[in-house]
């Protein structure tokens, strides 16, 4: 009898997590969505950041030469990551004006992996994430270095 009654538990608690799990998103490679070729700088305004996982994305509208808005989706590593790094959720609020330092999709669409933002009073935040793909340049301490 105790074995059916824990059988009956066990099936239970697999059916109850299977209807309640959520979605799982993939994580990706830098080189499957983005171009390590394709650096780009943008200096624009914060519109808002989501702090989500696997990636914080920063939405930015930047001013074209011709006076037209674009709204910028840029990637940036893991909320962990950018809290350890210094970040708050004050950090970048609505308003902020920033220059960003990255690396455009592959698709051509308004969308960059991040590598620094840097804010009006010239203090840098370092964005990505290493060993992602993202080619390394020695900005990131935490880079493995043939010096080293």
């Amino acid at each position: 009898m105790r074995a059916t009654t824990t059988g009956v538990i066990v099936g239970v608690g697999v059916l109850l997590s299977t209807l309640t799990a959520a979605p799982v998103e993939a994580h990706h490679a830098f080189a499957a969505e983005f171009d390590a070729s394709s650096p780009v700088e943008l200096t624009g305004t914060v519109v808002r950041m989501e702090w989500v996982n696997p990636h914080t994305w920063i939405h930015i509208d930047v001013t074209q030469s011709d006076g037209n808005e674009e709204r910028w989706m840029i990637e940036g590593g893991p909320p962990t990551s950018l809290l350890r790094r210094g970040f708050t959720r004050a950090s970048l609020l609505a308003g902020t004006e920033v220059f960003v330092e990255g690396f455009r999709a592959k698709d051509g669409s308004q969308r960059a992996n991040g590598r620094d933002v840097t804010f009006a009073d010239g203090s840098k935040l370092f964005l990505g994430s290493s060993g992602t793909g993202a080619p390394l340049d020695g900005r990131d301490a935490r880079e493995p270095s043939a010096g080293r």
